[in-house]
């Protein structure tokens, strides 16, 4: 059997909203919109589509999985992530690999990096 990435979904109180927050931070765009029920967003700097459905109460607890993205300037990002209505959780890390752990507009928390720090810990 091969298996491959079609894409990675994240539960929203607010999927319409949700995904066009995400859509703007990757310039991507909806490709898929069940009635605000399920949303895909795709395009722009995404390397897999993203997928937003809509549950009734927010899921309890730390995310069991999130996103790691990487960038040129992370200090850069995160303050665009801010602007944009993110909010920061903390830094962490050492020597060679630093992250920022942010939240989403819904609390759902990823992670941004030096896209050349993280390369070069997995080489």
């Amino acid at each position: 059997m091969t298996l491959t990435l079609g894409m990675i979904t994240t539960n929203a109180l607010d999927a319409s909203a949700l995904a066009a927050w995400w859509a703007r931070q990757f310039d991507a765009s909806p490709v898929f919109d069940a009635e605000g029920e399920f949303v895909i967003i795709a395009g722009g700097t995404l390397p897999v589509n993203l997928g937003f459905q809509k549950v009734a109460e927010p899921t309890p607890g730390h995310n069991r999985l999130h996103l790691d993205l990487g960038a040129p300037d992370m200090d850069a990002a995160v303050e665009q992530l801010v602007a944009a209505g993110a909010q920061v959780v903390g830094t962490r890390g050492e020597s060679g690999l630093v992250w920022v752990t942010l939240t989403d507009p819904e609390g759902n928390e990823f992670c941004v990096t030096s896209s050349h720090a993280a390369e070069s810990e997995l080489t």
